[in-house]
């Protein structure tokens, strides 16, 4: 059976890549933002108006996290027909796509809609779990892709 070396190249680039902004969102951007007075002297954001650009960032992310969930389905659908697979594989396959798919569709649309509401919606306990529960998703994201990435690599190594 010939394996297709740059298809597997591809995937394990786009987990990296997906991996590593979600890094960079996570533990620089979101920091960077929402603590404008550390770095700013002059024109400082509110938390209100930091949640707007940061909500713009990940809107924007959110196209990338659809394409990461449609390949790694696709990718991992093709791996399971040919019999490349196990459970730790299929478990954060699909880990990976609810998580990609509820950050995406649900948690980013609905924080989005309640920053259009004003401030007051933003300091509301519903907008606080619903923040609290997408950061959450993002972490467990993050830790999915990484142990995909290392177990299809270490798969790719077996094969």
């Amino acid at each position: 059976m010939k394996r297709n070396i740059y298809i597997d190249f591809t995937y394990l680039t786009l987990l990296a890549a997906t991996f590593g902004a979600v890094l960079v969102l996570g533990a620089v951007a979101a920091p960077v933002v929402f603590h404008t007075d550390k770095i700013l002297y002059s024109a400082l954001l509110d938390n209100y108006n930091a949640g707007i650009i940061m909500g713009e960032i990940f809107r924007r992310f959110s196209y990338w996290i659809y394409f990461l969930a449609f390949f790694v389905s696709l990718y991992e659908l093709l791996m399971y027909k040919k019999g490349q697979r196990d459970a730790i594989i299929f478990g954060s396959a699909v880990t990976v796509v609810f998580s990609s798919l509820m950050f995406s569709a649900v948690y980013s649309p609905k924080i989005l809609s309640m920053q259009i509401l004003g401030t007051e919606a933003t300091q509301s306990d519903t907008f606080k779990n619903i923040h609290l529960a997408s950061e959450l998703d993002f972490k467990i994201l993050a830790v999915a892709l990484l142990i995909l990435f290392i177990r299809r690599l270490m798969f790719l190594r077996i094969k």
